[in-house]
C-alpha cells in the first residue's frame, strides 16, 4: 500500500524538482545567448548606421571633403569613428554581383556568392559557409554619379557559437546530473512525508483493533449471560439476580465505552467546539469534592480541597468538569484503602495551575510518557484495578483544546501528582 504511494510520491516530486532545472537551465542557456549576440548585433547596426548616416558625394568632392575634415579648422585631426575590426563589409551592385570587400581580400566568398548574399534588408542573417558561421546586415546606399548598392556588414560568430555549445553541454551533462539528484532526492522527501502517515496510519490500525477488543469483552459477556437466562425461563429475576447484575454493569461500560470513543472520533476530526465563559474554578472543585467525600469514604480513603482564593477562569466548564472527574478517577481507582487524594488550585499572574495528588500504587518512570495514550494501561495498573484506558486521552484533548502543559510525577509505591497549568489569557 504505501510502497505504491512512496513511488508516485517519488515520481512527483522528481517532476517538479526536473521542471526547476530544466527551466533553470533554459534561463541560463538563453540568457547567455541573449548577452552574447547583443553585443555581435549592435556592432552590426552601427556598422549600418555609420553607412547610412555617411553624405555621399562625388568622389573628387568626397577626398577633398575628407582632407579638410581630418585637419579641421583648427588644424587638428578629429577623433575616428570606432568600429569593430571583426565586421567585413561588402558591397553588391544591382544584378546582386559581389564587387569589392573593403576591408581585405578573403578566397571564403568566392564561389559562395548564392550563400553571403543578403536575402532581406536591414534584417540579421545567419549563414554558415565551410564550418564558419557568419552573422550579416544589409542596407541600400545611393551614390551620385555611380547609383543604388547595396553594403552588406558581416561578422564571423564562430567564438559565439562554441562558447553557446560548451554551455549547453555543461548544461545538458549538468540537468542530467540534476535529474538523478532528483530522484534521489524525491525518493527521501516522500519516505520523510510517508513516516507521519504510517505512524498515523499504524496508530489508527492500534485504535480500531483495541477498540474491538474493548467492546467484544463486554458483549461477550452480555452474550454469555443473557444464554443463561435462556436456558431458565421459568427462573425468577431474584434466582439470576447476579447475571442481571452483571448484564446491567457490562452495557452501562459498554455505553461508556461507546460515548468514550464518539467524542474521541469527534475530537480528532474537530467537530467539537469548546464552548468558554468565564467561571469560579474554586467553586466547581467545592462542589466535585462534596459529591465524592461519600464515594471516597466509603472505599476507606480521605479527599482533601486545599483552594483558599477565588480563581476565576475562562474554559469550557462542562469540559474542565470532565477533565477533574477523569483524574479523581483515576486517583481513586489506583488508590489502596486507607489512601489520601489531594485536590487543588491557585493562579499565579499568568497561569491557573491544577493538581490532583494521591498517594497510591504510582507509576513507573518508563511508562509515564504513555499514560496518555489511547487504551494504555500499564501492568501495575491492570492488576490493582479495571479499566479502558481512555480516560486520560480525552483529559489530554480538554488540556490541547485549553492551551495547557502537563507535568507528572510518579513514584511506585508513593503515589503520583498531575499537575496542569493553564494560561490565564483564553480566548473566548
Amino acid at each position: 500500500m504505501f510502497r505504491q504511494t512512496h513511488i508516485r510520491l517519488t515520481l512527483l516530486n522528481s517532476l517538479v524538482f526536473i521542471v526547476l532545472i530544466s527551466i533553470l537551465g533554459s534561463i541560463i542557456y538563453f540568457y547567455t545567448q541573449n548577452q552574447l549576440y547583443k553585443d555581435v548585433n549592435q556592432s552590426l547596426l552601427d556598422a549600418v548606421n555609420h553607412f547610412e548616416n555617411q553624405p555621399q558625394q562625388q568622389p573628387q568632392q568626397k577626398q577633398q571633403k575628407q582632407k579638410q575634415q581630418q585637419l579641421g579648422e583648427s588644424g587638428v585631426a578629429p577623433r575616428f569613428i570606432h568600429r569593430d575590426p571583426r565586421i567585413l563589409t561588402l558591397v553588391w551592385d544591382r544584378k546582386n554581383n559581389l564587387l569589392a570587400e573593403q576591408n581585405r581580400e578573403s578566397d571564403l566568398f568566392i564561389g559562395n556568392e548564392k550563400l553571403i548574399r543578403p536575402k532581406k534588408l536591414d534584417t540579421l542573417e545567419d549563414v554558415d559557409i565551410d564550418n564558419f558561421s557568419f552573422r550579416s546586415l544589409a542596407t541600400h546606399i545611393d551614390i551620385p554619379g555611380y547609383g543604388q548598392f547595396t553594403v552588406q556588414v558581416i561578422r564571423n560568430v564562430n567564438s559565439e557559437n562554441e562558447l553557446l555549445n560548451r554551455l549547453l553541454l555543461i548544461i545538458v551533462v549538468g540537468c542530467g546530473i540534476g535529474v538523478l539528484c532528483a530522484i534521489a532526492s524525491g525518493y527521501f522527501l516522500a519516505g520523510r512525508s510517508l513516516v507521519p502517515i504510517k505512524k498515523a496510519w499504524k496508530k489508527q490500525q492500534q485504535f480500531v483493533s483495541d477498540a474491538s477488543h474493548e467492546l467484544r469483552t463486554p458483549l461477550a459477556v452480555i452474550q454469555a449471560k443473557t444464554d443463561l437466562l435462556f436456558r431458565a425461563p421459568s427462573a425468577t429475576i431474584k434466582d439470576k439476580i447476579h447475571d442481571v447484575s452483571t448484564i446491567s454493569n457490562e452495557s452501562r461500560r459498554l455505553s461508556k465505552l461507546v460515548a468514550n470513543l464518539l467524542t474521541l472520533a469527534r475530537s480528532d476530526s474537530d467537530q467539537i467546539e469548546m464552548k468558554k465563559q468565564a467561571f469560579r474554578l474554586d467553586e466547581l472543585l467545592k462542589e466535585l469534592t462534596q459529591h465524592y467525600e461519600e464515594i471516597v469514604s466509603y472505599q476507606g480513603k480521605s479527599i482533601h480541597l486545599d483552594a483558599p482564593e477565588s480563581v476565576k477562569f475562562m474554559a469550557d466548564k462542562e469540559r474542565i468538569h470532565q477533565l477533574i472527574v477523569i483524574l479523581l478517577d483515576n486517583a481513586m481507582k489506583y488508590t489502596n484503602e486507607g489512601g489520601e487524594i489531594w485536590l487543588c488550585c491557585q493562579k499565579t499572574s499568568s497561569s491557573i495551575i491544577l493538581r490532583v495528588k494521591d498517594n497510591g500504587i504510582g507509576i513507573a518512570e518508563q511508562d509515564i510518557p504513555k499514560i496518555f495514550d489511547r487504551f494504555y494501561q500499564s501492568d501495575k495498573a491492570r492488576t490493582e484495578a479495571e479499566g479502558m484506558g481512555l480516560g486520560l486521552s480525552i483529559a489530554k484533548w480538554i488540556i490541547e483544546k485549553h492551551h495547557g502543559k502537563t507535568k507528572v510525577e510518579s513514584t511506585l509505591g508513593k503515589g503520583t501528582m498531575i499537575e496542569i497549568i493553564f494560561p490565564r489569557a483564553q480566548k473566548s
